[in-house]
């Protein structure tokens, strides 16, 4: 057997780095039989960061990859999610094309854990910026590395097989960012850098804004002192151009023309064309919208680290960091909604469901066009404190303990302290509509044609004096984490041996606050037509919103308008309170508190197999979590049926208290075997159990209630949220073998295979239930006034819409429920066997219609999230890395092949839930390197394919899909001596588009066009 001395290269390498003033797992062990025969090449740079990574990589126990930092303050990428996705296995998602979170194997970002300097990291982040929802505030366990500045970082580690010494919650992987510390880079270092970064869709703001960061870290002669300071600032304007629809309605046809909430009344069969067969699955859109944002977000990074040895033996770390990060989103949206029937539609007729290619409506009378302004801004902060010492006792005893307290929070940050003002107003004057999705890259084009001379100021044109208000509110959602984490832990470091043991408590405390409002201006129906004008003069102007588009096709959007949102609501809310709309308030007040107490053991041994160096290293982890979660919500009184497809949920003064809680035990083992084959070939096998906890935000103890889409007799589907503090962990098993030949200082290819079998899959379930005893006015049971409406419509033979069942129950209850008499008022007013537009809008105008006693309660369909079932995951992972010699060129790549057993079935049932793995696609990266006279150049190109990203989506509990996407980025700079370098950086070269759809590809639910971002800047280094 050979004999393995004693060294502390062992004990500092191998097995631990001590940064940030924590300890952190490093899992490598010196690598004592290096090949004498590999050519020796003085390397700095890029290619010095890759071999770094190669070594960390190749002296891991289980599977580890890492990306280390090419100097001091300059890593590979200005982005750290872009740099990880080069990683093998893991995948980003992007808002406004910066990547801001890793999926990794398959699992989103929630279920892989992040750490700094081997310390949980904590969250709070609204989500609004970039993103579809006015109201996203559900708190998540997902960290946006946006946040964090590139230049303050020293290596990201990618743990990918489970640790009995790292900290629980992560089955894709437990990332680890090490930043900085002065023990870590002996005397006086500084840096500064400086870039201008250009936007090419910058429509307002400035095209070109500025990133600068700088590092000091001193140490004293003897290093048994030092210091480290970071400063950066960080801002980006930015405009998108966007294409959404609402929602898209799936039905199974029965008697398809008979339908009249979707076919014309008398309509020429052949205007419906591939019209779906009875039992056939077919999906309608129910609006079109297009959008403009201008974005802006600014960065601003601190960080100071204090070092001290006392004796040789003890190190003691204090640190600190703090982030504040401000984003801020003014959006100015058309929308043209469908009033059904619809006089032509041609659907593609083919499965699984028949999409409508194309939509045609004769509107009798002035349909409005609605155009809605809104004015999003949070602003996301983090602190973190941390307190570390490692104390070697004796020659083979070493004692660390590390705490930190921490904070992040995310608060409403708009002119108005909202998270998001957004106020609707429209134009009454469209007479015809249409919509076409017949075309490649599956967005709307839209047409139609108008007429301003009834509502309009007629002039022939579409301008601001043809608006009208319709409806103002807010949301206001604000968020605080705190962190609490205390490690003890004694390690005992022998010649071929080490055994690792300790405790460690972690208490996490989660408060999500969040208010809605809503409130009736003009109405949906435009009641006070042009009082935009009237009340806030200069505030609207007309912009060409199609100009904006580059990349998709949008048809008729030339006119469209823009505003602050903030100062249209501070203008016309008042005005319509003092008129009698009142506002209508909701509130939310959640807490979580999750405690976990853990304790593990963790040995190393090292040997020989065959006359081979092996390495075996085993570990238990024990775990307790406790969760406590409690709420303070507001109680809905009533539901408001306001007009055609119009609801509101009205809220009384009370508040009700409601909590609930959870407990869970793990044990939690792994073991890894490393044998080195040859002196370059490496042979791995590991197995470990893993958990990753639910997000905060389906731990809250609230229930709420949606609005119905329309009426629930003519389909209009319903919706509601309640969460699970009882939710159990996901639970993996998992099983990684790989092979990795290192055949050069610099080059290496690998091979491995992955497989996790996963318990408590958690799924969205959708429930149909009452909520809070709230009536429904439009279920159209016997006995009711929507009942006797229905039957009125049909006795008549007009169509069974929206507009004409609303308009029967308002005449219904504005005659005191006569019928007859509501009957005649209704038929007076048809001409040619269609109610006028405008006698549709004075009805709704009159009338607000509400459940009585003939009306049963409303059946919601309530999302839930739940345990739902088991999964298999598993795949492959291909990498490779070579350089030429010292020709200064070099290739590196990779693919990853992620497969699982439960995939989405697209042609589900609408009314049945459905599970299904998500985030699972392949991925692929390849890179070309240069490095040599002073010049360094990278040409990357990053691809994911198309995934599942979450199923149950929308009333008609549909899967939803990301398109596939590939973007290019290059990077040049030269170096001016040892001191001075230039660079200049092009992300996202070819300008690639990001899209969501709902059950097949031309079914866009989501597209957001994105350009080229480049960027020109120096380094200097002192």
């Amino acid at each position: 057997m050979k004999t393995y001395p004693k060294s502390r290269s062992f004990k500092s390498k191998a097995l631990f780095t001590i940064v940030g003033g924590a300890v952190l797992i490093n899992p490598a062990l010196a690598q004592d039989t290096k090949s004498s025969e590999l050519e020796e090449v003085v390397v700095t740079g890029m290619r010095e960061s890759l071999r770094n990574s190669m070594e960390i990589k190749r002296d891991a126990f289980g599977v580890v990859d890492a990306i280390s930092a090419e100097d001091i303050g300059k890593f590979p990428d200005t982005n750290l999610a872009e740099s990880l996705q080069r990683i093998p296995g893991v995948s980003i998602d992007r808002t406004n094309g910066e990547g801001s979170q890793v999926t990794v194997r398959g699992f989103g970002p929630g279920y892989n854990l992040i750490t700094l300097n081997g310390r949980t990291v904590p969250t709070a982040e609204v989500n609004l910026y970039g993103n579809r929802d006015n109201y996203s505030g559900g708190q998540g366990r997902s960290f946006d590395f946006s946040n964090i500045a590139a230049e303050s970082v020293a290596g990201l580690e990618v743990y990918k097989t489970g640790q009995a010494i790292l900290p629980s919650g992560g089955i894709g992987a437990t990332i680890n960012i090490q930043t900085r510390r002065p023990f870590d880079n002996p005397d006086t270092q500084a840096t500064f850098a400086a870039k201008g970064i250009y936007d090419s869709s910058v429509y307002s703001g400035d095209s070109v804004t500025p990133e600068l960061s700088g590092l000091f870290s001193w140490t004293n002669d003897n290093e048994s002192l030092g210091f480290a300071v970071f400063g950066s600032y960080q801002k980006r304007d930015s405009g998108a151009a966007i294409g959404q629809t609402n929602d898209w309605v799936v039905a199974r046809a029965d008697d398809f023309f008979s339908n009249t909430s979707i076919v014309r009344a008398g309509g020429n069969p052949n205007n419906y064309t591939n019209a779906p067969a009875d039992g056939e699955l077919f999906a309608i859109p129910q609006d079109s919208r297009y959008d403009f944002s201008d974005l802006s977000k600014e960065r601003l990074n601190g960080q100071f680290v204090a070092q001290f040895r006392p004796i040789d033996s003890m190190t003691l770390t204090l640190d600190y960091l703090f982030v504040d990060s401000e984003s801020e989103e003014l959006r100015y949206e058309q929308t043209n909604w469908f009033a059904t029937p619809f006089d032509q539609l041609v659907f593609d007729g083919e499965g699984p469901v028949s999409q409508a290619l194309f939509m045609q409506e004769n509107n009798n009378g002035q349909k409005d066009m609605g155009f809605e302004q809104t004015y999003r801004a949070q602003k996301d902060e983090m602190d973190s404190v941390g307190f570390n010492a490692e104390w070697e006792i004796n020659d083979h005893g070493t004692l660390r303990f590390d705490t930190h307290f921490d904070t992040a929070e995310s608060t409403p940050n708009n002119p108005l302290g909202h998270s998001a003002t957004f106020v609707t107003f429209a134009a009454p004057i469209i007479q015809q509509h249409s919509l076409s999705w017949d075309n490649s890259d599956g967005f709307p084009v839209q047409s139609y044609t108008f007429n301003d001379a009834v509502k309009g100021n007629n002039n022939g044109v579409i301008d601001v004096g043809d608006l009208g208000s319709q409806v103002s509110r807010s949301a206001t959602n604000s968020q605080k984490m705190d962190v609490e984490e205390f490690d003890l832990r004694y390690s005992l470091d022998f010649d071929t041996s080490r055994l690792d043991f300790g405790a460690n408590y972690r208490g996490t405390e989660v408060h999500v606050k969040s208010r809605t409002t809503q409130q009736d201006l003009g109405t949906w129906g435009v009641s006070n037509p042009r009082d935009i004008e009237l009340y806030a003069p200069g505030v609207v102007e007309t912009f060409c919103l199609s100009c904006r588009f580059d990349d998709y096709q949008v048809g008729q959007a030339q006119t469209a308008f823009r505003a602050d949102a903030t100062r249209l609501y501070s203008l016309l809310t008042p005005v319509y309170e003092d008129a009698g709309n009142a506002v209508s308030v909701a509130t939310t007040d959640n807490t979580v508190e999750e405690d976990i107490m853990s304790f593990y053991a963790q040995f190393q041994v090292r040997s020989e197999f065959l006359n081979r160096p092996v390495t075996v290293n085993g570990g238990l982890r024990y775990e307790e979590t406790d969760v406590k979660a409690s709420a303070l919500q507001s109680v809905p009184t009533g539901i408001r049926w306001t007009a055609d497809n119009d609801f509101i949920i009205d809220y009384g003064s009370e508040l009700q208290n409601v909590s609930g809680d959870g407990n869970y035990k793990h044990l939690l083992p792994n073991i890894d075997f490393r044998l080195d084959i040859t002196d370059t070939v490496v042979g791995r096998m590991s197995y470990s159990q893993t958990i990753a906890r639910a997000p905060y935000g389906n731990l809250f103890a609230s229930t709420l209630a949606r609005a119905p889409n329309n009426p629930t007799v003519l389909g209009g589907q319903t919706g509601g949220e309640s969460q699970n503090p009882n939710l159990l962990p996901l639970e993996s098993e998992n099983f990684d073998i790989s092979l990795e030949w290192y055949y050069g200082q610099d080059s290496y290819v690998s091979v491995g295979f992955f497989d996790k079998t996963v318990k408590n899959f958690q799924g969205d379930g959708v429930f149909t239930r009452p909520l809070f005893g709230l009536l429904d006015p439009t279920a159209g049971v016997p006995g009711s006034r929507s009942a006797a409406a229905l039957g009125v419509i049909d006795t008549l033979a007009v169509d069974r819409s929206p507009a004409n069942l609303f308009t029967m129950v308002a005449l219904i209850d504005a005659n005191n429920g006569n019928v007859a008499a509501a009957q005649a008022e209704f038929e007076a007013n048809l001409e040619d066997g269609a109610l006028p537009q405008d006698y549709v809008d004075e009805i709704l105008a009159l009338y607000d219609v509400t459940g009585n006693s003939s009306d049963p309660e409303m059946q919601f369909r309530v999302s839930q999230p739940i345990n739902d079932k088991e999964g298999n995951i598993f795949g492959w992972e291909l990498a490779f890395q070579h350089f030429f010699g010292a020709s200064g060129f070099g290739v590196a790549g990779s693919y990853t092949i992620v497969n699982g057993d439960v995939e989405a079935d697209a042609g589900s049932d609408p009314d049945a839930n459905q599970f299904a793995l998500v985030g699972l696609s392949d991925t692929a990266n390849l890179t070309l390197m240069f490095e040599n006279y002073g010049w360094s150049a990278r040409l990357a190109y990053n691809w994911r394919d198309k995934f599942l990203n979450a199923t149950n989506q929308g009333g008609s509990r549909s899967p939803q899909f990301t398109d596939d996407y590939g973007q290019i980025d290059a990077s040049v700079s030269y170096d001016f001596g040892e001191h001075f370098q230039v660079i200049a950086e092009g992300i996202n070269l070819t300008g690639e588009d990001h899209r969501e759809y709902r059950r097949k590809e031309g079914m866009t639910v989501w597209a957001y066009e994105l350009s080229p971002r480049y960027a020109i800047g120096a380094r200097y280094k002192f």
